[in-house]
């Protein structure tokens, strides 16, 4: 068994679509259109066959209620590994992310956790 898929809600798919590719670096991997939404999923370009992580719309009434939970209690609703927090928090502060927490080393993992402007706090992180 191994994950294929996973997701965060966005509230702008459009909007998420150029932070993910734009701003973090994924690549598209799939976008079909689903009645007024999009089947919208980004992969790492190290890994184009890898998990696909899913750009996955706000709409359902649950979601922005779990959503400001998450985000008011600081808990990343994703992480993605980097070979470098400290190089990797420059590279995106550059460019205008705005971050909840920066680098951190705890034992041997540092993280850092970030903004992703469509409504989920997302966590880098790298393990020795």
């Amino acid at each position: 068994m191994r994950i294929h898929l996973t997701s965060v809600f966005v509230d702008d798919q459009e909007k998420a679509m150029r932070f993910y590719t734009d701003v973090l670096g994924f690549v598209k991997k799939h976008d079909i259109p689903v009645g007024t939404d999009r089947w919208l999923t980004v992969v790492s370009p190290e890994d184009p066959d890898g998990t696909e992580l899913l750009l996955e719309p706000s709409g359902h009434p649950a979601v922005q209620p779990y959503k400001t939970a998450l985000a008011q209690d600081g808990i990343p609703a994703a992480s993605f590994a980097v070979d470098d927090v400290q190089a990797e928090y420059n590279r995106l502060r550059e460019l205008g992310v705005r971050f909840t927490q920066e680098p951190a080393k705890e034992d041997t993992v540092t993280t850092a956790v970030l903004d992703d402007t469509c409504g989920n706090l997302i966590q880098i992180m790298h393990s020795e």
